[in-house]
This record gives structure tokens, sequence and C-alpha cells, in this order.
């Protein structure tokens, strides 16, 4: 249980991934992404996490190499996620999309590298350039995103590698139990994209009064329910006092009435886009 914010989880190739980093999904690119990411690196983040969809990938690139510099730190001490869009799934064209992720973030590697959403007849493909990114040693760890359990299942059936991540929408209104199995299942980390259901779930009453008997925010509540279920989390922020507030939930514990009571909110409710109708 993870019990400071640079507390990892180890994925099943070895790789340490910590529990909690910072999303920037819909952070604008140029100085708003630059300040949210050298903000949570301030503060202790490790792991920020982006998409070739987000056009952020610069700014994110920019922010990591000012903080590493201004808090001392070196590369390894960061873990970064970004993924590859729909557009350029298949074979070729993802290996180029790496690339291309690569030079705007100006990395060397990547910690993570997912299929940001199953495209039908084409997520196969792009494994499989995933898998050789992998093997030449280009990204630590490869995963997909968005992929429900039929997914996986048809992506197994083929991969030489077993995904190390799930990133999927995960809140207490989508609790995503049948996923969170198989995953545990077959060692895969299941993350959760949009933990606080963007918003939607902060004036909660369950939640409020869950928050309210530990003096804590509902975000934190969430963001607790998360790491207590074993379940790495990016809340997005571009906001100081919440990407301090995000990560100070290391000091209570949910008990486990409170758990069951919050995974009982769950109506399989989607603020995204279900996996099974994606067209874009």
């Amino acid at each position: 249980m993870a019990k400071h914010l640079q507390d990892t989880t180890t994925l099943h190739n070895g790789v340490e991934m910590p529990w909690l980093g910072l999303g920037v999904f819909k952070v604008q690119e140029g100085q708003e992404v630059v300040d949210a990411v050298k903000t949570a690196i301030r503060h202790g983040y490790r792991s920020i996490d982006t998409a070739a969809v987000y056009k952020n990938e610069e700014g994110v690139g920019q922010a990591i190499r000012e903080a590493l510099e201004e808090n001392g730190l070196k590369r390894e001490d960061l873990f970064i996620t970004s993924k590859v869009w729909n557009t350029d799934q298949g074979y070729e064209s993802t290996i180029k999309a790496y690339e291309t992720s690569l030079r705007k973030l100006g990395l060397d590697y990547l910690d993570l590298y997912l299929v940001h959403w199953p495209v039908k007849g084409k997520y196969k493909e792009t494994w499989r350039a995933l898998e050789t990114l992998y093997k030449e040693k280009k990204v630590r760890a490869i995963g997909v995103s968005n992929f429900k359990v039929h997914h996986l299942e048809d992506l197994l059936q083929e991969a030489a590698i077993t995904p190390m991540v799930n990133q999927v929408e995960y809140h207490p209104q989508l609790t995503q139990m049948e996923v969170k199995a198989f995953c545990e299942q077959h060692d895969i980390r299941l993350e959760a994209w949009s933990p606080l259901a963007q918003g939607q779930l902060l004036d909660n009453p369950a939640l409020s009064e869950i928050a309210n008997s530990h003096g804590k925010s509902v975000a934190q509540v969430i963001i607790r329910w998360d790491l207590q279920n074993g379940v790495v989390t990016i809340p997005k922020s571009i906001n100081e006092n919440r990407i301090v507030e995000n990560a100070n939930v290391f000091d209570f514990q949910l008990t486990d009435e409170e758990m069951e009571r919050i995974n009982q909110l769950n109506a399989d409710k989607r603020v995204g886009p279900d996996p099974d109708h994606i067209d874009f």
C-alpha cells in the first residue's frame, strides 16, 4: 500500500511505476502545461501522463527539462507516459508516432507507452510495434488504454508480451469490476484516468459525508479509494493548491465499510466514450 507520494508499484517486468501521477488531458500547450508539470514535480510528483492527441508534449518536455534542473533531479527520477493516437495505429505508423512523441518531448526514451484506444482491426498491429519498441529497449514498459475484457482477451491470443498497464476511465460511478478482475488475474496494472469523473462527483452526498468524517476533500477520498483498491491514479489539475491537495492522501485510511460504500456508487456511468463505440 502506498504510504508516500513517491511510492511505486512494480509492473510485471520489474519496472517501478509511481502510484500517483499528474494527468495533463485538456491542459493547454504552452505556459499552462509547463506551469502545471513544474508545479507537480516541485511538490514531489514523479509521474506525468500525456498523449500525442493532447497536443502538449512539447510543453511537457520543456517543463521536464526545467524541473530537472531546478530540483536537482535526473531523468531517471521521473516516470513519463505517452500514447499512440488512433490515426497513427498500425505497425510502421506507430513506430513513427513513437519517434515523433520522443522528439516533441525532447526525451531519449519513455517509461510507458500506451495504445490509446482499441481501434478495431488495428490494435494488434499497433501492439506488435510496441513490442518491437520494448524489445529494442526504446521504452521501459508498454501497455494499453481503454481496453475492455474482450479487447484484452483478443490481444492476448497473439501478443508475445502481456501489457504491463491498462489505463481506463475509473471512478466511483464506473468501477469496472470485470476489467479490474481480469487485469489482476493477468498481472496487468490498472490505472485510472478521470478518477474524479471530470469533477462530476465532487458534490456527491455519500462521498461528502465520508470526506467530512476524515477532514478531507471529496477528491482526496476518491484518490485514496483508488490507491486502496490497488489502482494507479493520475488526477489532472492546473491549480497549485489542488495539485498539492490531490497528493495529500497518505495520512488517512478509508475503512472497509467506507470502501464498500464507495464501490456501491457504481452506475456504469462514463464521462468519456465507450471503447466499443469509438469513431475518432
